[in-house]
């Protein structure tokens, strides 16, 4: 008996390609972004192209004028109430993580390359947890949590918050960014929660808002980059072709939104042999010259996993 393949068109079903395509400049974690910022690179996947990653691939350089360098997909979101903008259709999503060096824009485009922790403030805790999370945010997700009626959902709320928070003695995981935004839509403190009817009235619009679900498949990214920089050696794809070990310190801690301990990371780094000096310096450092180093590419083959294996100091 033959079954019967429903065309995705007939059912209402629309495939959109979204680019996550980030850099590291001056020491800051950066996305590219389109329509003023509220937006990823994203158009939908044509039947004429040759692969999901070529179709992706011609939107972004159309949309940015930006050619994109190491790609890896990142995830599928096909909820089912997942809608394109306009609401006529069920949506799906698959997104792509690209790791690139920032360059200005070419031509007439809208694109624009923003700091990611304009999005996730709360992320960044390089100098220190910033103010209005204690002040605001968590006294917020907390009455969130215990205005849960069920008992059961009112303690799964509460251990939730302290997890992905790292709260009540639970130590502060770089990784759980998703877990937080997250928890933020179901408490309703963002204005994407609002938009879609979670809550009447956001009492916290923390961080920039995107459109659809464009914020949350950032949180998706730019957890997946923070895993994978402590067993992969990708924190390089960002690097330029030279750099001083405190400029590759600097984009560490930019990716990881916290710092590390200086003299454990070039350890780390010349014990596992990731990086060889050039003999140059570099001339625009202060006080004693620093030396320029470039990654050494034969790790690759040597290691099949290599990576910093980063010493966070936890805050």
């Amino acid at each position: 008996m033959n079954k019967r393949r429903s065309d995705p068109a007939k059912a209402g079903l629309a495939v959109d390609l979204v680019a996550v395509l980030a850099a590291v400049t001056g020491g800051e974690p950066r996305v590219m972004t389109i329509r003023g910022g509220s937006a990823l690179p994203s158009g939908p996947f044509e039947l004429d192209d040759r692969s999901l990653q070529a179709g992706l691939r011609a939107w972004v350089e159309r949309q940015t004028s930006h050619p994109l360098g190491y790609v890896e997909q990142l995830y599928t979101f096909a909820d089912r109430d997942r809608v394109g903008e306009s609401g006529e259709r069920r949506v799906i999503s698959i997104s792509y993580l690209g790791l690139t060096r920032e360059e200005r824009t070419a031509g007439k485009t809208d694109a624009g390359w923003h700091s990611w922790y304009d999005y996730f403030p709360w992320e960044d805790r390089r100098v220190r947890t910033p103010a209005f999370v204690d002040k605001t945010m968590i006294p917020r997700l907390r009455a969130w949590a215990k205005a849960a009626d069920d008992p059961a959902q009112r303690r799964g709320r509460i251990e939730r918050v302290s997890v992905s928070y790292g709260l009540d003695g639970s130590p502060w995981n770089e990784e759980l960014i998703l877990q937080r935004y997250e928890l933020a839509y179901e408490a309703g403190i963002i204005e994407e929660a609002v938009r879609a009817g979670v809550a009447q009235k956001a009492t916290l619009v923390s961080g920039r808002a995107m459109i659809g679900d464009h914020r949350r498949i950032l949180a998706t990214a730019v957890a997946r980059l923070r895993a994978k920089i402590k067993y992969r050696p990708v924190v390089f794809e960002l690097m330029p072709p030279t750099f001083t070990l405190l400029q590759l310190q600097r984009a560490v801690e930019a990716l990881a939104g916290h710092l590390v301990h200086k003299p454990n990371f070039r350890r780390l780094i010349e014990q596992q042999e990731l990086v060889e000096e050039t003999g140059a310096t570099a001339a625009d450092a202060p006080g004693r010259p620093a030396k320029l180093y470039r990654f050494r590419r034969g790790v690759l083959a040597e290691r099949a996993v290599a990576g910093t294996k980063l010493p966070l100091i936890r805050p």
